[in-house]
């Protein structure tokens, strides 16, 4: 299994969880934007401190499991983790939050 299509089952799982949290609780634009501000924020944070950890040899990959293609010296599938958290507890927390009662 490559690190691709182990992100991507993540990623699959945390949109339907966003998917049934935007249906079920009808999520407006606002939630929508700044879910995806967040997630903005955490694949910049993700590229800047993945690259400082490679260039400190911190850790390495396996580079018969990647795609090739690299942000800055992070390889792109590392992306797929803070977009599936983004996602995932944004919609968890909708999802779990009492609906406030209709007046």
């Amino acid at each position: 299994m490559t690190y691709a299509s182990l992100a991507a089952v993540f990623v699959v799982i945390a949109a339907v969880v966003a998917a049934v949290a935007a249906l079920l609780r009808h999520l407006d634009g606002l939630w929508w934007l700044t879910t995806g501000i967040g997630i903005l924020v955490l694949l910049v944070l993700t590229v800047v401190f993945d690259s400082v950890m490679i260039q400190a040899d911190l850790f390495r990959f396996d580079e018969s499991s990647l795609l090739g293609i690299r942000l800055w010296h992070a390889p792109l599938e590392d992306l797929a983790w803070p977009v599936a958290a983004g996602l995932l507890l944004p919609s968890l927390r909708a999802l779990l939050t009492p609906a406030e009662p209709v007046r």
